[in-house]
């Protein structure tokens, strides 16, 4: 745990850091309203399934008159309440894991939500199976049913890799006691991973945090204890990752997928051609990108090259002041008022109705996220603030999440999550609104390099680094279905693929090796991470045409916003002249990374 006195000072260092009131969903983990929820849950899916099994290719048959309508509005309507219980549940975990009421509770929720939800598997695949020109028909003869054609549309896209129902079923009920469980293992071992460095007990985020330390004997320190301890956990997270990765490997083969990330493409409804045109780009890119700027901040650290724990230090002359709490909102809300108020207005909501959690914890989930519950109620933020500049950047870029979320709610439960590709579009967006809102405001040359050079780092961290995760997945995963990886050779494949990405500048040393281990990614969502490479170039070319044409840019970045998952990014895109699939596309957002280094460059 840290000194209390480092604790006290941090914390007057930063002001009052929020934490979240969970009240707008349920009052507390042992409130009546849950056992109540969970018992009208229960009772809605049981008469649902009564209702509609083995009816729906008849009713169909009927055209207007089928009540199809009416099925899906129940069938949304149950998954929103199960929706509210499991987002509940899974937010008062988060907020602190080593705490064995909630990791009860958070798994005695989920248990029972995927019992429930069992009685409901049968209806997506049932749809699936009535024939194209009847669904058709009575999408047309039925104003009700037409508002679901996205999701009609879009659930056909999962069509040839469906199972036959039992099977569906054993897959659902067994998730809590396969994956699941992996998963909750992962989260439970890395909340209670502890630290030594100088006298100090730390957890996970703040040991992270020391590799920006502008001390380099503390950045040392630090890599060496986060070495230490993950290394004496790997037989645990080797067990895992090789766990998972079968896991997956037995659902794909039953499913049909092709290959090993067919599967996170299709449920982030994009083609597998578009995602190895990005992935081929940034490979291209990483001479010109994050090999250049290594080599240049070596030689502004006075450095020959280097060392993996160096990558992340702030700059000479950088500022050391710690940023208050206060002053990150003001920094992020008045970035976004100058790009549209009304984003201002749902961004700042977040502060004043107590939907942040910012506080560093023990127990407390590492990172960050933006948790969008349910319609009918409203996202959560989750951050682990520190008062560095690059945690104004992570505030932007999760309340970029949050106003998405609240933007495409009225698509309802079925239709407002967005693909994770542009899910992390607003993100991206709200974190470029306030880097150009602060580079506007520099009051010199030094500053602006600053800026520069940090944007630049973060925008490595986004488009080459999350390439380069999932190009490690990618080989750890091919390699996988030939055989146990032991944890030296994922180590290997490790630092060759990250040593490829960051180029001779960077001297990955001894204990790196063991730092795939703690990529949540890699364990929770395999293959999401190329959606952040995805979404920052997106939005570098997006930002050139707002600076461009700024006129009805604002219309068109909200209705993009409120499609929710009702839209294939090409729809989307199109209002802008975009075209994800278009090789130059990518090339275009990773020549304003390279252009921003070649700014640095003119300064040096």
């Amino acid at each position: 745990m840290t000194a209390p006195s480092a604790a006290r000072s941090r914390e007057d260092d930063l002001g009052v850091l929020p934490e979240w009131n969970l009240g707008d969903l349920y009052p507390a983990i042992d409130a009546p309203e849950i056992e109540a929820d969970l018992r009208s849950s229960q009772a809605r899916a049981t008469a649902f399934a009564a209702r509609w099994r083995g009816t729906l290719a008849a009713a169909a048959a009927q055209g207007g008159a089928s009540g199809l309508a009416e099925a899906v509005v129940e069938f949304e309507a149950i998954e929103e309440l199960l929706g509210r219980l499991v987002s509940f549940a899974g937010l008062v975990y988060s907020a602190d894991t080593s705490s064995p009421a909630h990791a009860k509770f958070y798994g005695d929720i989920q248990a029972r939500v995927t019992d429930i939800s069992s009685a409901l598997l049968f209806f997506p695949l049932e749809l699936n199976r009535i024939d194209d020109a009847a669904m058709d028909a009575c999408i047309a003869a039925d104003p009700a049913l037409a508002r679901y054609r996205p999701w009609l549309v879009d659930l056909r896209l999962d069509k040839p890799y469906q199972l036959e129902d039992r099977v569906e079923e054993l897959f659902h009920e067994k998730s809590v006691t396969g994956h699941g469980a992996w998963n909750r293992l992962f989260d439970e071992t890395m909340t209670s991973l502890r630290f030594e460095v100088d006298g100090e007990t730390l957890a996970l985020e703040e040991t992270l945090n020391l590799l920006q330390d502008p001390d380099r004997e503390r950045r040392r320190k630090g890599a060496e204890a986060l070495a230490a301890v993950f290394s004496a956990n790997l037989r645990t997270f080797t067990l895992l990752t090789n766990t998972l990765a079968k896991d997956k490997e037995i659902s794909d083969r039953w499913r049909g997928f092709a290959d090993v990330a067919d599967s996170r493409h299709l449920a982030n409804r994009v083609e597998r051609e578009v995602v190895d045109a990005l992935a081929s780009a940034v490979a291209d890119a990483y001479p010109s990108i994050s090999h250049r700027y290594y080599k240049l901040k070596a030689r502004w650290l006075g450095l020959e090259t280097l060392e993996f724990y160096d990558r992340n230090a702030p700059l000479p002359g950088a500022s050391r002041r710690v940023i208050p709490w206060e002053e990150a909102r003001a920094i992020v809300i008045s970035a976004y008022r100058g790009f549209a108020p009304d984003m201002a207005e749902i961004a700042d909501r977040f502060f004043t109705e107590r939907w942040i959690d910012a506080g560093v914890r023990p127990g407390k989930a590492p990172g960050a996220f933006a948790h969008p519950t349910v319609p009918s109620a409203h996202p959560y933020v989750l951050l682990n603030y520190l008062g560095k500049p690059r945690d104004v950047m992570t505030l932007a870029h999760e309340l970029g999440h949050g106003v998405h979320q609240v933007l495409a709610a009225p698509q309802g439960a079925l239709m407002a999550s967005t693909p994770l590709t542009l899910a992390e579009t607003a993100s991206v967006f709200g974190e470029m609104l306030t880097f150009r809102s602060l580079l506007e405001a520099a009051k010199d040359t030094a500053e602006r390099k600053m800026l520069l050079a940090s944007k630049v780092e973060d925008m490595i961290n986004t488009v080459i680094r999350q390439i380069a995760f999932y190009l490690f997945e990618r080989e750890l995963h091919l390699e996988r279905r030939r055989g146990e990886l032991t944890a030296e050779r994922i180590g290997e494949i490790w630092v060759e693929v990250q040593g490829r990405s960051l180029g001779s500048s960077v001297h990955l040393g001894p204990g790196y090796e063991s730092f795939w281990s703690y990529v949540p990614h890699f364990v929770h969502s395999p293959f999401y991470v190329y959606a952040y490479a995805f979404g920052d170039c997106l939005v570098n070319s997006l930002y050139a045409v707002y600076q461009n044409a700024e006129a009805g840019f604002g219309e068109k970045y909200f209705a993009m916003l409120e499609a929710g998952g009702t839209k294939h990014h090409s729809e989307l895109l199109a209002p802008f002249g975009l075209d994800a699939s278009d090789p130059a596309f990518w090339h275009k957002g990773l020549s304003v990374i390279s252009g921003f280094i070649d700014e640095l460059e003119a300064m040096d």
